[in-house]
């Protein structure tokens, strides 16, 4: 989903079209575990990234890894790998 309007992306901070990133990936919503563990509303929790973000979040994660482990901004920020990629990004040009 592309927003109109160029707003910060909530990971590096750019101003640029955003994508919605779900924090619990939507492949994961019908497993048992998420479905009892979260509610529909903390399924369809997320936050509007870059496509260059969002795109090296799932190049990093996978589904499981993203579900489990990454799923609040607080957690995808504290990464290490993440950390670094921004740092790289934040020196890039917006396409």
């Amino acid at each position: 989903m592309f927003m109109k309007q160029q707003v910060a992306c909530e990971l590096c901070g750019r101003h640029c079209l955003l994508t919605f990133h779900h924090l619990i990936p939507k492949k994961m919503h019908r497993r048992s575990f998420f479905r009892s563990h979260y509610s529909k509303a903390e399924l369809q929790n997320g936050v509007m990234l870059c496509v260059t973000c969002h795109k090296t979040i799932h190049r990093f994660y996978d589904e499981m890894t993203l579900a489990k482990r990454f799923n609040t901004l607080y957690a995808l920020q504290a990464d290490e790998k993440i950390q670094s990629y921004l740092v790289w990004v934040k020196k890039q040009k917006i396409q």
